[in-house]
């Protein structure tokens, strides 16, 4: 199964299962087992480096077993073929987010005319709410 331009996954790691659908089929619904169970070993894929597989961990979510095995399920469509495509696009789209390194933010400074516009703004703030407030006549 084809990932990217570099990441290609064997498909000895992929287990599929039919089995019956709960969702529409109609008079075939009790009938054909329509449904598919994509399972992925990976850690028996070998193609990943430690920080993918942890943001694929992250990303499975309740998806993974505790054997490493990530399990998505398709009952969307009718027919055995669309459900498998499915579970194989999803599949791909998650582990395509996991091969995305998470851009680190570099923290900066405010520069001091950015400074002076915020504090500027907020004496101006005060003074318009300072100018609307009702005096006594007692004062």
């Amino acid at each position: 199964m084809r990932i990217d331009d570099t990441l290609t996954i064997d498909d000895k790691l992929l287990e599929e299962r039919f089995v019956r659908s709960s969702g529409p089929g109609g008079q075939n619904v009790n009938k054909v087992s329509t449904a598919v169970e994509l399972r992925f070993d990976m850690r028996a894929c070998q193609d990943f480096t430690m920080s993918e597989r942890e943001r694929l961990t992250r990303l499975a979510g309740r998806r993974l077993t505790d054997e490493g095995v990530i399990v998505i399920q398709a009952d969307r469509f009718r027919t055995q073929e669309r459900n498998r495509d499915d579970a194989r696009e999803r599949l791909i789209e998650m582990i395509r987010a996991a091969l995305i390194a998470p851009k680190f933010r570099v923290a900066t400074k405010p520069t001091r005319a950015s400074r002076t516009r915020r504090l500027d703004g907020k004496a101006k703030r005060g003074t318009v709410k300072r100018l609307r407030q009702t005096r006594d006549s007692d004062d």
